[in-house]
C-alpha cells in the first residue's frame, strides 16, 4: 500500500448502507491498514463488517462457515483455542480465516473426490452469495501452508479418546475397556520431496515401486471403532510400527490391548504395562518357545528377552503364552501379561483375540468409504501430508461418535449403523449448514434418529469368512499358490477353538 493509500485508509469513510436505512450515510471506522471496515452506525449491529469497494467479499463472512454435524465436538470455539495454542491466529480479517480453513481441510476430508472449489461450494454454498466469489485454488493452497499440520493435530487430540459407555458390553472384557493396536499406510503424490519424506515400496533391485506412502498406527476401541490415540511416520524409518506404537503407551492406562504379531518387542511390553496397560499380543511359533513353567490350564510361562540375549538376562520380560487352534487350522500363539490363569482364563484370552479385527474394519471405514477406494491423498507436500491425515483421522472418529449416539439412543450395537449412510448425511449436513445454530443442529439430528430403524440400522452382524490373499500385489503376477482356490466371502458357522499344550523344547 502506498503512504498515500494508507493516508486515505485511515481517514474515517462514508458509506451507503442498503437494508432498512437505504441511502443513509453510515460511517465507518478503518482497522489499521487492513480494508475490512466496520460499521458504528447505531442503525447496524455492532461488529457487523462492511464490505469497502475492491475488498474481497468473504472478508468477515468465512467465519460464519460451520461443519454441520461435526460442529457439535469441533465448536468455532474449540478451534479458535487449538489456534491459539499452536499460535497461529489471525493477526488481520482476511477471506480465507484461520478458523475457515481448519473447516475446510476436514471438509477436504469429507468431501475426498471434490476438487477445492466444489468442497468450498459445499461449505458456502447455503450463505447467501458467497458461492459466486470463491477464491481460486493458489489461495486455498497458501492458507494451508500458512498454519501446516499442528492445528490439525491438535483438533484431533481435542476430540479424540474411548467413547463406549459402561453399558455397551461389547467394549469391555472383565472390567478393562478392550483397544486394538495396529497400523495402515496411504500412498501420497509422487515426487522427489514425499519420495525422500516418506519412503516407499522397492524391488529387489532397490528401485522403489508404486507410490511413496505415509503410514499411521493407531490405537483404537474395539467396541465403537474410536481412535484413542494415533501416530504419523514414514514407511520404514523410526522403528516402523512397533516405535509408533510404544509411544502410544500412555494413552492405553487400564485398558486391555491386543496386538498382532507384528508387534512383540520388549520395549513395547515394558512400555504398556508400566503404563498400566494389559497386553494380548500374537507372536510367531519360535518367539518364547521354552517353557519355565507349566501351569494348571495347560499354558506356560517363560521368558521374552532382546535378540541374543539370554532367557536369565534381567532385561528381559515373563510373559505367559497360550497356543490354541480354530477348527483345527495353524498353531496360534498369544502372549499375555496376565500370568494367573484365574485373572486370564485361555479359553476366554483366544475368543478376546478375535476382537483384533474390529480395527480392520475401522481402517476399512477410513481407507474405502471415507477416502475412497485406492485414492492418493490430495496433498503434494509432507506438512500438507499430514495436515490431511489428521483432519482424516479428526473426522473419522467424529463420524464414530455419531454413530455411538444413534445406537446407544436405540440401544443398539454401534456395529449395526451403517458407515456410509452415516458419511453421506454429515456431507448433507455440511452442504445444508445444519450446524449453524444450535436449532437446527438439533433438528437435523432429530430426523436422523427417526432414521434409524428404517434405513441406518443394517442389522445383525453375520458370521462370515474370507480368505487372506493379497489383491494389489507389487509384482505383475498374482502372488497365489497354484493349489489356492479364490473363494467369495461367505457365510460359515461358528468357529471352534482348541486350546494346544504346550510344545517342550
Amino acid at each position: 500500500m502506498t503512504p498515500a493509500a494508507a493516508q486515505r485508509a485511515m481517514k474515517p469513510q462514508t458509506v451507503l448502507h442498503g437494508g432498512k436505512s437505504a441511502g443513509k450515510a453510515l460511517h465507518l471506522q478503518p482497522v489499521s491498514q487492513c480494508r475490512c471496515l466496520y460499521a458504528t452506525d447505531t442503525r447496524v449491529p455492532a461488529g457487523t463488517p462492511v464490505v469497502e469497494a475492491g475488498m474481497h467479499p468473504w472478508v468477515g463472512l468465512s467465519d460464519e462457515v460451520r461443519l454441520g454435524l461435526l460442529t457439535e465436538w469441533i465448536t468455532p470455539e474449540l478451534v479458535d483455542e487449538v489456534l491459539a495454542t499452536c499460535g497461529r491466529q489471525d493477526a488481520n480479517p482476511r477471506p480465507l480465516s484461520r478458523r475457515f480453513m481448519v473447516y475446510f481441510v476436514l471438509a477436504l476430508a469429507l468431501f475426498q473426490q471434490d476438487s477445492y472449489d466444489d468442497v468450498a461450494e459445499n461449505l458456502v454454498g447455503a450463505l447467501g452469495e458467497m458461492d459466486q466469489s470463491i477464491p481460486n485454488k493458489s489461495s486455498f493452497t497458501r492458507a494451508r501452508q500458512q498454519f501446516g499440520a499442528a492445528p490439525l493435530e491438535a483438533v484431533f487430540r481435542r476430540v479424540a479418546g474411548a467413547i463406549a459407555p459402561p453399558t455397551l458390553e461389547a467394549a469391555f472384557w472383565r472390567g478393562m475397556r478392550v483397544a486394538a493396536v495396529d497400523g495402515f499406510v496411504l500412498d501420497v503424490p509422487e515426487n522427489d520431496v514425499t519420495r525422500a519424506a516418506f519412503g516407499g515400496r522397492a524391488d529387489s533391485a532397490g528401485q522403489p515401486v508404486g507410490f511413496p506412502q505415509a503410514r499411521v498406527v493407531t490405537l483404537t476401541e474395539t467396541g465403537t471403532h474410536a481412535t484413542i490415540d494415533a501416530r504419523i511416520g514414514t514407511f520404514k524409518g523410526g522403528g516402523g510400527e512397533p516405535a509408533l506404537a510404544t509411544e502410544m503407551a500412555d494413552s492405553a492406562a487400564g485398558m486391555m490391548v491386543i496386538m498382532d504379531r507384528g508387534f512383540p518387542s520388549v520395549a513395547l511390553w515394558k512400555a504398556y504395562t508400566q503404563a498400566g496397560a494389559h497386553l494380548l499380543i500374537r507372536a510367531r511359533t519360535f518367539i518364547a518357545a521354552k517353557p519355565m513353567e507349566i501351569l494348571p490350564d495347560g499354558t506356560y510361562l517363560t521368558r521374552m528377552n532382546l535378540a541374543g540375549q539370554r532367557r536369565s538376562h534381567p532385561g528381559g520380560v515373563t510373559v505367559r503364552v497360550i497356543d490354541y487352534q480354530v477348527d483345527g487350522g495353524e498353531t496360534i500363539r498369544l502372549l499375555t501379561d496376565l500370568l494367573e490363569p484365574e485373572a486370564g482364563p485361555a479359553a476366554e484370552l483366544a475368543a478376546l483375540y478375535h476382537e483384533r479385527w474390529e480395527v480392520e474394519s475401522a481402517y476399512r471405514q477410513l481407507k474405502t468409504f471415507q477416502r475412497g477406494k485406492a485414492e492418493v491423498l490430495r496433498s503434494a507436500s509432507p506438512e500438507l501430508i499430514r495436515q490431511e491425515i489428521w483432519a482424516h483421522l479428526a473426522l473419522h472418529h467424529c463420524l464414530n461418535r455419531i454413530i455411538m449416539r444413534l445406537a446407544d439412543g436405540d440401544g443398539l450395537d454401534p456395529d449395526r449403523i451403517s458407515f456410509v449412510k452415516i458419511l453421506k448425511h454429515t456431507r448433507r449436513s455440511v452442504v445444508l449448514q445444519a450446524g449453524r445454530s444450535t436449532r437446527r443442529l438439533r433438528q437435523f439430528t432429530k430426523q436422523m434418529t427417526t432414521k434409524v430403524a428404517r434405513k441406518l440400522d443394517n442389522g445383525l452382524r453375520r458370521l462370515r469368512a474370507a480368505d487372506r490373499y493379497t489383491r494389489r500385489p507389487i509384482s505383475q503376477y498374482v502372488a497365489r499358490r497354484k493349489d489356492q482356490v479364490r473363494h467369495a466371502t461367505r457365510r460359515v458357522s461358528a468357529k471352534m477353538i482348541t486350546l494346544a499344550p504346550p510344545i517342550l523344547q
